[in-house]
């Protein structure tokens, strides 16, 4: 259940941070469901009023034998293709993996995970993961 909890449909308050110190505001949706029979849980996200060729889906799928998720977010109309290992954490649930650009590691984090609410945060880092940078944070909110 670490992903299973977030299955239902959520409003989404979006900050994207940009390298020059400015930041944009968004809302948007973001939609949870199983899949594969119960063995994976796919998403799909997109801001509120966007045409269907730009939203994006993420696919997240659970390995026993390594006790990790294999997460892989696709937004194919930006060409973005991200790869990343999932795994339960200290406070909520840390992704951490290999964009499009070799030099970048990304870190997504879901934290202040409640049943109605829960803060997602996007980081970069192009040393290894010493340091990171905000890039984007959405606060999301259960749909009643």
């Amino acid at each position: 259940m670490l992903y299973g909890r977030f299955v239902g449909s959520w409003d989404v308050d979006a900050t994207d941070f940009e390298g020059d110190g400015s930041s944009r505001r968004r809302r948007g949706e973001w939609h949870f469901a199983w899949v594969l029979g119960g063995r994976g849980v796919q998403d799909v996200l997109y801001a509120v009023g966007s045409p269907p060729e730009l939203f994006g889906t993420t696919l997240r799928c659970y390995d026993a034998e390594r006790d990790i998720w294999h997460v892989s977010w696709m937004a194919p109309a930006g060409g973005e293709f991200v790869h990343l290992v999932g795994r339960e954490s200290e406070d909520g649930i840390v992704q951490i993996g290999q964009g499009p650009d070799p030099t970048r590691v990304e870190r997504w984090t879901f934290s202040e995970i409640s049943d109605d609410a829960f803060l997602w945060r996007g980081e970069v880092s192009y040393d290894g993961g010493d340091e990171w940078t905000l890039v984007q944070e959405m606060r999301a909110a259960r749909r009643r």
